[in-house]
């Protein structure tokens, strides 16, 4: 199983949430549990390579 970390919170009676990869790309859910749902299918989209132009963090080693 794969994992991913992601940020989320409640407001106004909704959870909201991305990626921590991809913060450009939020969704938001009725319960946590239907959040963590919408982010799975989310992060399936944007690592599928069928999406142009997908902005993500990532690592480098700097000497």
């Amino acid at each position: 199983m794969q994992t991913a970390k992601i940020v989320c919170w409640e407001e106004g009676g909704s959870w909201i949430g991305y990626l921590e990869e991809f913060p450009d790309y939020w969704t938001q859910g009725d319960t946590l549990e239907d959040l963590k749902s919408h982010l799975c299918d989310l992060y399936k989209d944007l690592t599928s390579d069928k999406l142009p132009g997908i902005r993500r963090v990532a690592d480098i080693a700097v000497a």
